[in-house]
């Protein structure tokens, strides 16, 4: 089995290549069965006609080690390059469709515009690969999404090496500064700004907010072509940062605009995963849609110039949706109650899966009240505070005018603490 970018086809001992591939980035992968087994891709990049001696590479099977690999043999290549001439004819020339001319161009144009943010230095920090070959497979994956077996180390839980990939790092259990407390935490969890303000400034090459957008359009084309499950896990990770900032929204409207964009030109082509990766109808389209519904209501709060311009951009994703899906992004809509049917009977309908988002049913907020003992335990630093004293129960003889102050006195203390703890806790 072999494939170009969105399309991939069976191959014969008749199949020499592909020619006529359009500039810009493109994707390669094989596998040595159509099945689903792992499979092989790498990455590459044709410049304009001005450079045509760049646009040849030579790539092999390996055999032995199951592999898709450069060739690295200086002769090897040297006799391809001046063989093309006489194979030239026996390529098939760059298609993405079997239909006709009109919807290949259609294809053509989305597999452009699905790529439209990922650049060199995006491939080369994700795949660790040279620029003649950013390659990877359908069990590469990062460090924090690999499954350590108890009882062995790293190696050996590996049963074949793998290449690694770097993603960001995304950690949306601390969204806050490090050593930041009660409010400034609180407000970190809620918004999400600052985590994203703090990965473009650290990890993307010169700043480049629109990065982020490259590695969700790579790791969901890496979905699409190689079934690859570290990719998913990350493109989940990058759309739930995305979906839960307010303030950032407002201060890169651009990276908000085109991210709508690029999450509409997706879920045009999430079904076409296979294995069911993309599950658009359970579990994922459950996770999208409550992203989607929590970034309406952040964004409905916030007031700026530049809101007109994200709000324009949602609108038209949110019609998309309700017309492809039948998803309704609204809060506000009756979620349970008796439908008749054409024979007149009734029946209880109830529409599950926002409870979480709406922090309705079993995730609505609970007040906890805490003794002072479990605030002490909780705030390390009552303990150094010489001026507070341990809460005693005035059941022990204390004259009351004195048990009276002490129960004053931790009450404030107690109140100050619950202040400043963490409101998840």
């Amino acid at each position: 089995m072999g494939g170009i970018d969105l399309l991939s086809f069976t191959t014969t001992t008749r199949f020499q290549g592909i020619k006529g591939i359009p500039p810009g980035f493109h994707f390669i992968f094989t596998s040595p069965t159509t099945a689903l087994s792992v499979r092989h891709g790498a990455w590459f990049h044709v410049g304009g006609p001005s450079s045509p001696l760049s646009n040849f590479w030579v790539k092999k099977w390996d055999p032995s080690r199951e592999e898709l690999v450069s060739e690295d043999d200086q002769a090897s290549i040297l006799r391809w390059r001046a063989n093309i001439g006489s194979i030239w004819k026996r390529l098939t020339p760059y298609r993405q469709s079997a239909s006709g001319p009109q919807e290949e161009i259609e294809i053509s144009k989305a597999w452009t515009d699905l790529t439209s943010h990922i650049t060199f230095s995006l491939l080369a920090r994700i795949t660790g690969g040279s620029q003649d070959h950013w390659s990877l497979t359908s069990v590469s994956s990062a460090s924090v999404d690999v499954d350590h077996i108890p009882g062995l180390t790293a190696l050996e839980s590996v049963i074949q090496p793998e290449r690694e990939l770097n993603f960001v790092p995304i950690n949306l259990k601390q969204t806050w500064r490090e050593g930041a407390t009660g409010r400034e935490r609180t407000d970190g969890a809620r918004d999400r700004s600052w985590a994203l303000n703090d990965l473009i400034a650290r990890h993307c090459a010169e700043e480049n907010e629109l990065e982020i957008l490259g590695e969700l359009q790579f790791c969901f084309l890496m979905v699409l072509t190689l079934n690859n499950n570290s990719c998913l896990e990350q493109w989940k990770r990058i759309l739930t940062l995305l979906c839960t900032c307010r303030g950032a929204v407002l201060q890169r409207p651009q990276l908000f605009v085109s991210l709508m964009t690029t999450i509409s030109l997706q879920l045009k082509h999430a079904q076409e995963a296979e294995g069911g990766l993309f599950n658009l109808y359970e579990d994922d389209g459950v996770l999208i849609r409550n992203l989607l519904r929590d970034f309406k209501r952040g964004l409905e709060q916030e007031d700026g110039p530049a809101k007109e311009k994200v709000m324009d951009a949602f609108e038209d994703l949110e019609e998309f949706i309700r017309t492809k899906f039948e998803w309704e992004l609204r809060y506000d809509f009756v979620r349970n109650g008796t439908l008749e049917l054409e024979d007149g009977e009734r029946v209880e309908m109830d529409i599950g899966g926002d409870e979480e988002a709406d922090e309705l049913g079993e995730y609505a907020p609970t007040v906890v009240e805490l003794t002072p003992e479990q605030i002490k335990d909780l705030d390390g630093d009552l303990s150094a505070k010489p001026s507070v004293q341990p809460h005693l129960s005035t059941d022990r003889g204390i004259p009351p005018d004195e048990a009276e102050e002490d129960q004053s006195h931790d009450y404030d203390v107690e109140k100050n603490d619950l202040e400043n703890m963490d409101s998840r806790y």
